[in-house]
């Protein structure tokens, strides 16, 4: 039996025991993660520091403290989330006790991304946990030192039987794809995207697709156009550009270009001082592959800002494109680092031809301070996620879904979403074995008076408070005795 094997059936084998089903249970595990963020602060944002060049303030600010905000919600919105949901009733339940009841699913594959490595795995993990599963934790590969510090702390802090963590490369992550699971929640591109929803179509697993696309930026020329590029480029070349909801293109008039270049590198400056490489908030691309990768999408473009880098440090600087044609190299995949082609359009038709044109992306980005404007994007357009005049930032709402649409993911997670996502939401309806009368109707043989009765019953739904359901159950008691004739 393989490491991964292994690693399945241990997991599967606690969650048979029931322990992860208690609430009280449950919280402890997620205070007992909730203090691995607090104690092990250094040893995470070292590891980060070593495979993406953030500092220790960035990693703070970009991976756990999301992650402890979604922590302290569960734990204090758990037994509500977690409790029966009642649901409306027609004349024919109205006795019954008829309600949603969330349950475990069971075990949950969570595969995560290297590009905010704790963020991506360890947010479907709080979910996985608060909705009573257990689920084996596969960490990006990519990201080497965090994927073994999160190796060495998860087992000391929450149960290594129920969420083990399992290393590896591609052969592991294809070992652990021919195994069964009930859920699988993928964050990352959308190629192996693929490779994950056949594998789990063997099982009928269900799926969560977290991937990512061409992120769209329209700039409306009657907005405040420095603090949109101020946004646009915080957004842009935070983590390198290295980020699934980045900002992937610009799309603006040809009379505000100019505007835009010099406040995007305004901007840059600001944010990076004259020299980014030296900067310490500015990270580095994951590894030389995706170096060469992104070098290569400049070539047939012309660059406005940056355009230099250094295969050996991984540093690409801050890149702005002009004038990019839609066949561009640029322009045919994501980017997924920190270039930023501006495309000219005549307004904000084109612009929204220009979109639907493309795969629907994961997030959609517009700036202006017309209302009209913002509202023609949104309904004229579909996205994972849309934000009017900043960038990002809807990530960080945990009452928000997030996730994709198409090309760009299918399901979504954050906050009591998760929750669901994680859970099965069980219908129940509760009858006791009286008023039989009422249910001749529904018995052979099959009269026009009975499908008369059956129609009212069915068809009619109330809203009424206690003393009108107390009329309506009398109401029935007489029915039923004048339907026990028909």
């Amino acid at each position: 039996m393989s490491r991964e094997q292994q690693a399945v059936a241990r997991a599967r084998k606690a969650f048979e025991t029931g322990r992860s089903r208690p609430l009280e249970y449950r919280i402890i595990q997620l205070k007992n993660l909730q203090r691995l963020f607090i104690e092990r602060e250094k040893d995470i944002s070292d590891a980060i520091k070593k495979d993406l060049n953030k500092s220790e303030v960035g990693t703070q600010l970009y991976e756990t403290m999301g992650l402890e905000g979604e922590i302290n919600l569960a734990i204090r919105k758990l037994k509500e989330w977690a409790a029966p949901r009642p649901v409306e009733k027609n004349l024919l339940t109205l006795s019954d006790t008829v309600y949603i009841q969330p349950e475990p699913l069971g075990l949950v594959l969570i595969i995560g991304a290297w590009n905010y490595p704790w963020a991506v795995t360890i947010q479907p993990l709080i979910g996985a946990i608060a909705a009573g599963n257990a689920a084996v934790v596969k960490p990006s590969e990519v990201c080497v030192h965090t994927a073994k510090v999160m190796e060495d702390l998860l087992p000391l802090y929450i149960d290594k039987e129920l969420y083990p963590v399992v290393t590896g490369g591609v052969a592991e992550t294809q070992e652990l794809l021919r195994q069964r699971f009930d859920y699988i929640f993928y964050t990352g591109n959308g190629t192996v995207g693929k490779v994950i929803m056949e594998a789990a179509a063997k099982h009928l697993t269900p799926v969560t697709l977290e991937l990512g696309g061409k992120s769209p930026c329209y700039i409306d020329k009657n907005c405040d156009i420095s603090i949109a590029c101020r946004r646009i480029t915080w957004g842009k070349y935070t983590n390198c550009g290295q980020t699934c909801i980045a900002p992937d293109y610009i799309l603006c008039d040809p009379s505000i270009q100019d505007r835009v270049i010099e406040e995007v590198k305004k901007s840059i400056k600001d944010f990076y001082t004259e020299n980014p490489k030296t900067c310490p908030d500015y990270g580095r691309i994951i590894n030389q592959r995706h170096f060469k990768r992104i070098m290569a999408l400049v070539g047939d473009s012309t660059v406005a800002a940056g355009g230099d880098g250094d295969e050996s440090d991984c540093f690409i600087a801050p890149t702005v494109l002009r004038d990019v044609k839609p066949d561009a190299k640029v322009m045919q995949e994501e980017i997924f680092g920190p270039i930023l082609p501006i495309l000219p359009v005549s307004g904000l038709d084109e612009a929204i031809k220009f979109i639907n044109k493309g795969e629907k992306p994961l997030a959609l980005y517009v700036f202006s301070a017309d209302e009209k404007v913002i509202s023609r994007m949104r309904d004229e357009t579909s996205s994972g996620g849309f934000l009017a005049n900043d960038c990002l930032v809807h990530f960080s709402v945990s009452s928000l879904p997030f996730g994709g649409v198409g090309n760009s993911g299918m399901g979504c997670y954050h906050g009591k979403f998760s929750f669901d996502q994680l859970s099965h939401l069980r219908g129940c309806l509760i009858k006791k074995l009286k008023m039989e009368g009422v249910n001749n109707m529904r018995y052979p043989p099959h009269t026009p008076k009975k499908l008369g009765w059956a129609r009212f019953f069915f068809l009619t739904t109330f809203d009424l408070g206690w003393a009108g359901r107390m009329l309506l159950l009398a109401l029935m008691a007489v029915v039923a005795a004048f339907v026990l004739q028909l």
